[in-house]
């Protein structure tokens, strides 16, 4: 072999060695140029949160969505211990977010014994009774429309009640977003709901002192709803059974689905609500106003006053009552609840049942307002608790009997002078 033939055969197998070292270079380089973007992209994705806005009914609640991250294996050595860190950290955005806990399904079916403590039917689905791992007593609601509108409900109910705290509305405590199911827990209210006292069967009466009381708590939670939330609430659902009683008997405004923050863009929706509690100016126009949930809360004073059911001819009674009195006074005493005669007071129940009736006009502008309204019923409860305070003097002091007759006198008079109880504008 020539001298010349070996340089070319060098040359040769220079040039190869050279391109096959070309080509692993160039592998080699796309190769880390697709791998480095991916790490990127999983340390940017692992502390990124879901996008929700923070007061808005159409957010995505279900935190159980669980982003796609990729991961080396060499960065997972313990793919157990990386679930669980995925499952708190998805826990974390939803609890920044609400600031409601978020609970497992198994620990929810096993504080209702698998859900065999069934305590009622809701609009939402069944209430069970649920004892928790600390011992806390709490009431369990499972969605059972599995519609779409069902879940837009459980979401307005969690991300209203994360924002909305006031001792006259029922507390939410917790929800579960598991196994396919949509779950929330609330306080325990133990003495059920204004609905089931007037009209079940139970030997438990409510008393014209407890139906006083209810309807003063009842109008507090309506005007925190109105008046101190931001921005303001409308329920539009307000009704009986949607008014519970804890252990104090103290009245609490629950169900909050088909509320809405009050929004002025005139825009209408569909109707919701509940039978005989609808607003009828809302029927007509489909635009639900803070005067929609006035009107609701006077059938509600009435149902009170009457234990008349709205679906079995409530309003049928009132108007009889107003056309059957003379000189322009309704003739209340006609539809009083038969358990409360000879153990409640006229005149306050007069009284309540002129500031129902208001709630009812069928001009929503000549409604009163819910403040109004809590300062006219809180008159009637101060001068309650003064006539009860006179009777307990009577019994150890007769002497000032007199004196204390003549102040609750001058109070009620007071009262019945003011003829609107400034509660709307002329």
């Amino acid at each position: 072999m020539g001298q010349t033939d070996k340089i070319i055969i060098g040359v040769t197998v220079g040039v190869a060695v050279g391109i096959v070292l070309s080509c692993c270079a160039f592998f080699a380089i796309r190769l880390c140029r697709k791998r480095v973007p991916r790490s990127l992209s999983s340390r940017d994705l692992s502390n990124a949160s879901l996008p929700m806005r923070a007061n808005g009914i159409d957010s995505s609640m279900d935190s159980s969505v669980s982003l796609s991250i990729s991961h080396d294996p060499e960065d997972l050595p313990n793919r157990s211990n990386y679930r669980g860190q995925r499952k708190h950290q998805e826990r974390d955005l939803f609890s920044s977010f609400s600031g409601i806990p978020r609970y497992l399904y198994k620990d929810i079916q096993k504080a209702t014994q698998n859900f065999t403590t069934i305590l009622g039917q809701g609009s939402f689905g069944p209430v069970y009774k649920a004892i928790m791992p600390t011992g806390a007593v709490v009431a369990v609601k499972v969605l059972a429309n599995k519609s779409k509108q069902g879940e837009k409900e459980f979401q307005t109910e969690v991300v209203l009640l994360s924002r909305l705290h006031h001792r006259n509305l029922v507390n939410l405590l917790g929800y579960c977003v598991d196994k396919g199911q949509l779950i929330l827990v609330y306080e325990f209210m133990s003495n059920g709901s204004v609905a089931s006292l007037l009209y079940g069967a139970g030997p438990r009466v409510l008393n014209w002192d407890e139906r006083l009381q209810i309807a003063l708590d009842v109008s507090h939670g309506i005007e925190y709803l109105h008046d101190g939330a931001s921005p303001s609430v409308v329920h539009r659902d307000l009704k009986s059974a949607n008014i519970l009683l804890d252990r104090m008997m103290r009245a609490k405004v629950a169900d909050f689905g088909l509320s809405k923050e009050e929004m002025f863009d005139g825009r209408r929706s569909g109707l919701k609500g509940t039978y005989g509690y609808m607003d009828p100016s809302y029927m007509s126009t489909s635009k639900f106003t803070k005067q929609s949930d006035v009107y609701s809360f006077g059938i509600i004073l009435f149902e009170l006053i009457t234990a008349i059911n709205p679906q079995q001819g409530l309003m049928e009674y009132i108007n009889l009552a107003v056309i059957g009195g003379g000189d322009g006074r309704a003739e209340w005493d006609e539809i009083v609840d038969k358990k409360l005669i000879g153990n409640s007071n006229t005149e306050e129940i007069r009284l309540l049942a002129n500031i129902a009736h208001r709630c009812l006009h069928k001009n929503p502008s000549r409604r009163p307002a819910i403040s109004d309204i809590t300062q006219a019923i809180s008159r009637i409860r101060q001068r309650q608790s003064t006539r009860d305070h006179t009777m307990s003097i009577s019994e150890n002091d007769p002497s000032s009997v007199f004196s204390r007759i003549a102040q609750q006198q001058v109070e009620l008079s007071s009262l019945a002078n003011l003829k609107e109880f400034s509660l709307h504008k002329e």
